[in-house]
This record gives C-alpha cells, sequence and structure tokens, in this order.
C-alpha cells in the first residue's frame, strides 16, 4: 500500500466556511452512502445511532462547526481542523480538552480504499459518531490526559491501547460481533476483514496484553481485540496504566505478527 498522492489542507473563509467542491463533495457522497450500507449488521449499534445524532447529509462535507454544534450537546466535544498529521503532544492536548482532531481534506477518487493520511472522511464518519456515547467519549477525554502527562517514551507504547481499541476495536453485542475501531468503520475492506475473515485474529481484550502488541499503520490488521461493553474501555482508566505499562516491558513485546516495513 504506497501513498500516491501528498494531500493538502483546504482553508477556511473569514467565516470558517470551506468550500470543497464538486469532486471532494463527490467523494464523500460515494464514501458516505457505500459505507452507511456497508456497516449494516458489522457496526455496533451506538455507532449507528451515533451517524444519526450527527445528521451528515450524503450530499456534502460536513463543515467543523456543524459537527462540532451536534458533537457539543453530547457531552461538550467538537472538532479541530488540523494538518492530517500532527506531534502527539499536540493530538492528546486536544483530546484531554474534548476537541477531536479533523483534517480538512477528503482522499481522491482513486484512492478511495486506502490512503496513509487520516482524511474528514476517517474522522468524521469514523470516529465523530460515537463522541455521542458517555463511556466512549469519557474515555477518549481521559486517556487524552494521561497520555498528555506521560512520557514520551511511555507515551508511545501507551497510544497502543488507543490503537486496539478507539482505531481498531471489536466489541461483542447480543447481536454478535460488532466493530466499533474508527479505522475499522471508515474502510470498505477492513469492515468486512476485521469481522468476517479467518485470517486475523481476535482476542479478548486485556490491558497488558494490548500493550505488549506491535502493530503497523499500513496493513490490513492481523489482530484486533474484543470488548464486552464500553465500560470495559473506561475500566482501563481507573487502573493505574503506569503499573501495567511496566508489567508489559518485564514480559516484553509479543513477536510481531506482520513482516518489517519496507
Amino acid at each position: 500500500m504506497n501513498k500516491k498522492h501528498v494531500y493538502t489542507s483546504k482553508k477556511p473563509d473569514d467565516t470558517g466556511y470551506i468550500d470543497y467542491g464538486a469532486v471532494d463533495d463527490g467523494t464523500w457522497k460515494t464514501l458516505f452512502e457505500r459505507q452507511t450500507k456497508h456497516i449494516i449488521g458489522r457496526a455496533c449499534p451506538e455507532f449507528i445511532a451515533g451517524i444519526e445524532e450527527l445528521k451528515f447529509s450524503s450530499e456534502r462535507i460536513p463543515q467543523h462547526k456543524e459537527v462540532t454544534a451536534e458533537l457539543s450537546r453530547h457531552y461538550g466535544w467538537g472538532v479541530e481542523q488540523v494538518a492530517a498529521l500532527i506531534p502527539a503532544t499536540e493530538f492528546f492536548t486536544l483530546l484531554s480538552n474534548k476537541k477531536f482532531p479533523a483534517a480538512s481534506f477528503i482522499r481522491l477518487p482513486e484512492e478511495l480504499d486506502y490512503l496513509m493520511e487520516p482524511d474528514i472522511f476517517h474522522e468524521f464518519f469514523g470516529h465523530c459518531p460515537l463522541l455521542t456515547n458517555k463511556a466512549y467519549s469519557n474515555f477518549m477525554y481521559e486517556f487524552g490526559k494521561i497520555a498528555l502527562a506521560a512520557k514520551p517514551k511511555d507515551r508511545v507504547q501507551l497510544f497502543r491501547l488507543f490503537w486496539f481499541t478507539i482505531e481498531f476495536g471489536l466489541i461483542q453485542t447480543t447481536q454478535g460481533l460488532r466493530a466499533y475501531g474508527g479505522g475499522i468503520l471508515s474502510s470498505f475492506g477492513e469492515t468486512t476483514y476485521a469481522l468476517e475473515s479467518k485470517i486475523p485474529m481476535r482476542k479478548p481484550f486485556d490491558p497488558v496484553d494490548v500493550l505488549r502488541t506491535p502493530f503497523r499503520i499500513d496493513i490490513l490488521q492481523p489482530i484486533y481485540f474484543v470488548i464486552q461493553s464500553y465500560d470495559q474501555l473506561f475500566e482501563i482508566i481507573d487502573m493505574d496504566l503506569m503499573a501495567l505499562l511496566q508489567k508489559a516491558r518485564e514480559l516484553g513485546d509479543h513477536p510481531p505478527m506482520f513482516e518489517p516495513k519496507k
């Protein structure tokens, strides 16, 4: 999976409005209509409810201020326009202020299925719906504060908890196994792969196990961790994460389940 195009964020006008244009709005429409159909029976019920709460339209890319207005009614969250990739300190500072960073560009039509940078579809569609869920949004907020206070070396390993939950988490529901991670639910291919393929491993969520598990950002994930409820996420915050991190280091990382990046 090689990056084919370098993306540039779009600038808002003096009122905060961004004119994405017909091509970008058309890309949003294609992605939104395709994925809203594809996640039926695969996304957790809370995610589906969140999509409805945010009142997304398929006809155009939502404005950041519109998404913030809807999110603010649910536990005080909003979105902050940023460049695609930002430093870890800035990222966790935003989370600790209940602001989710979101880019202002969308992938090209020829790169619908994968791109290296997180675009606005990934951020808005993949992550924002569950910010209307109390336990999920509280976990995001508290994790941001903990990661921000951690030493840089500790922060890198703690990010594995974020990766295997917020980005690529699965949850066991009364209807069966469902996805809640934004990296899964914003990806047509990974939505099916994570839930239905026989290739990846699916393990019960254990924070020490997660902290010992390496990952790569540019592949379909070889392993997913399954929580039983969103309350389980918030229980992580009540644990002594630094003690868990130390235990994980004493045990050592699991062997990577992927080839080294070339």
